[in-house]
């Protein structure tokens, strides 16, 4: 039997143009959980149902701001970088892994997607839209640096794997989900009631957390049964997929 084939969307870069990017992080944790990591790049409609027919889970990764007018509202002025190329391939991307019952993990921009594609909106600016003390986003901190703690659900899959309520996390962004979309539940606040986690009951396994579990993979691996549990889902999807499948 083969390992699970995940797929890992890039985004585009901010200051390099002409050029997709995503994070080794994503790849080695991945790797790690057991999974085969292939990356996505942003393309045309008509390859969405190649990808995906391919695939065996789906981890939508970090990055640019989406296009507010995704869910209806005009930008903040503190909008960063958008791309609208990136919201709808991973818009379709979203739509076909449910529709074919794929696990997906959603990381930061990654669980924000989720939630503007299954219908929901974004605060767009945390510090000017919340006013909280929480330090949700510090460009300067590393990676691995915990920023603050979050209270996970309990009764929900998020606890199941991470085992416990309270739990300790990275933070670097600036937005997240204001309304949300029909079929997610909350899993995981911050302090000033900020969402930070998301799942949706019922389904395999389709979770969305705020910040960066990957950045662990190589200091401690402190979430690495996140990544277990979704290349886990991933492996027992894969099991009904044809052994033939090629990547041509």
């Amino acid at each position: 039997m083969y390992p699970p084939l995940i797929g890992i969307t890039a985004g585009n870069h901010p200051r390099i143009s002409g050029s997709y990017v995503v994070r080794w992080d994503y790849v080695r944790s991945v790797e790690r959980a057991g999974g085969v990591p292939i990356v996505l790049a942003p393309s045309g409609a008509a390859l969405h149902p190649a990808l995906v027919d391919r695939l065996d889970g789906l981890l939508l990764t970090g990055g640019l701001d989406i296009d507010p007018a995704a869910y209806g509202e005009t930008p903040h002025p503190s909008l960063s970088n958008t791309s609208k190329e990136r919201d709808e391939f991973e818009f379709l991307l979203i739509e076909g892994a449910l529709r074919r019952g794929l696990p997906l993990l959603g990381i930061c921009r990654g669980l924000q997607s989720l939630n503007v594609a299954l219908g929901g909106s974004l605060i767009q600016d945390i510090p000017s839209l919340v006013g909280t003390q929480v330090s949700h986003d510090d460009p300067e901190r590393p990676r691995h640096d915990i920023a603050h703690p979050v209270t996970v659900r309990a009764g929900t899959r998020l606890h199941e794997i991470l085992g416990g309520e309270r739990v300790d996390v990275n933070s670097f962004h600036h937005q997240a989900p204001k309304r949300l979309a029909d079929g997610l539940i909350v899993t995981a606040t911050a302090d000033d009631g900020v969402i930070e986690g998301v799942e949706r009951p019922g389904a395999p396994f389709v979770l969305g957390v705020q910040w960066h579990p990957e950045a662990f993979w190589n200091h401690g691996a402190s979430f690495a049964p996140l990544f277990e549990a979704f290349v886990g889902a991933a492996c027992g999807h894969g099991q009904h997929a044809t052994s033939s499948r090629s990547l041509v």
